[in-house]
């Protein structure tokens, strides 16, 4: 069963189903960023140390991994809406199942299973591929971004609404029964607004493994540097993120309050430069040089908020690096959606964000052993090297890209 592109004329590339899927990534993003200032409270409700609690982050973004190359490769046989309800009623459960948890193992085991059913971005991304014009597609990335960061803005400040944290493990269950009541709100709206992207027609495409994706994608000379650039650049960011807290606290003396508002900044900074400037940025720059100039953006303000001299100067360093973090993201992805047949852009979107997640794995692992062993500043300062070849990378896809090496 081959699957084909929607024609101009087909309903399905009705300009209305791009707004409702927006809406369920904000949704969707809403449920995840709840859980996020609840997470280190887990250590005091469960008796559990900070290694064990740092292993909530790390394994959801483990089953995020696995779950993009999977979720990704089965759009494409299957269509894109049954992946979507899928893996939005899957996060449901995971979030019930962290409601829930009895000890941190469980609440472990609860946070993989959740990161697995999260790895969808690659349907999201493919369905946004399937129903753009190429003129479009940029600005249409952008706006995932963008629903992306409100999500992370909003989401935050609900976990830290609703919780109660005097009442132990039972406190925390209010926000996350909230996020899964949100994702089955997601389900309607898909059930209700979201038509198919994808024609299936004739035989199945062949079956591969989880991983030939991967394969795929770095055998192709175009998107084996965007992987590169998603990877370094998610890498560079994760590391600084995971630390942040821990250097304005080093620093500043700075508390949940202050970093949750800052939180709060940056996640409008991001969506309102992804929304507004990274596709604009695109069609007038070209990916290549979109890239190139939000990696450096983000390079020169990581490494500089390292001897800022106050926390007001750190903050508007990191809000305008965000920016230029935020520039490169849809930018690198139109470059792997050009460079990938259509029939394989589940699959290998989905490597390019399985590459992302695996950065955000071992991001924060290397961030945390240059800040214990260095000083506070050292993953500030790596966060920045670490963007050089995001942007050097991002050049190259571009070039080979305008050179015609493009297997589709």
């Amino acid at each position: 069963m081959t699957i084909a592109q929607p024609e101009p004329s087909d309903p399905r590339s009705a300009p209305g189903a791009v707004p409702v899927l927006l809406l369920l990534v904000f949704l969707s993003l809403i449920g995840f960023g709840v859980v996020i200032p609840l997470l280190p409270f887990f250590a005091t409700a469960f008796n559990a140390p900070p290694w064990q609690v740092s292993l909530l982050f790390a394994t959801y973004s483990a089953g995020q991994f696995l779950g993009e190359l999977f979720w990704g490769r089965m759009s494409d046989r299957i269509g894109r809406r049954p992946v979507l309800l899928i893996t939005i009623a899957g996060s449901a459960v995971g979030y019930l199942a962290l409601a829930y948890a009895p000890g941190i193992w469980i609440a472990v085991l609860a946070r993989g299973a959740a990161g697995f059913f999260a790895g969808n971005m690659s349907a999201i991304q493919g369905y946004i591929v399937d129903v753009s014009p190429p003129q479009k597609l940029a600005g249409r990335l952008g706006l995932i971004g963008s629903a992306f960061g409100v999500g992370f803005v909003v989401g935050p400040a609900l976990g830290g609404l609703l919780a109660r944290p005097e009442l132990g493990a039972a406190g925390f269950r209010p926000p996350l029964l909230v996020a899964s009541g949100l994702c089955l709100l997601a389900i309607v709206g898909i059930l209700a607004f979201v038509k198919e992207s994808r024609r299936l027609d004739g035989a199945p495409p062949p079956r591969s493994h989880p991983f030939a994706a991967v394969g795929e994608g770095l055998r192709n000379p175009v998107s084996a540097r965007a992987f590169g650039v998603i990877f370094f650049a998610f890498f560079a960011s994760s590391s600084l993120w995971s630390n942040l807290g821990l250097w304005l606290d080093a620093r500043f003396s700075w508390g949940p309050k202050e970093v949750g508002l800052l939180m709060a900044f940056t996640g409008v900074a991001a969506a309102a430069s992804q929304g507004a400037i990274a596709g604009y940025s695109v069609r007038r720059l070209g990916a290549g040089a979109t890239i190139v100039i939000g990696a450096l953006l983000a390079s020169a303000c990581y490494a500089a908020m390292a001897i800022s001299p106050t926390a007001l100067v750190a903050s508007v360093l990191l809000c305008v690096g965000v920016v230029g973090n935020a520039l490169w993201q849809p930018a690198a992805t139109s470059i792997v959606s050009r460079a990938t047949h259509p029939d394989r852009q589940g699959a290998v979107l989905g490597a390019a964000s399985a590459s992302g997640s695996l950065a955000r794995v071992a991001g924060p692992i290397v961030g945390g052993v240059l800040f214990s062993s260095i000083g506070p500043w050292a993953p500030l300062v790596s966060a920045g090297l670490w963007m050089l070849p995001a942007a050097w990378l991002g050049w190259r896809a571009s070039q080979a890209l305008r050179g015609g090496r493009d297997p589709a």
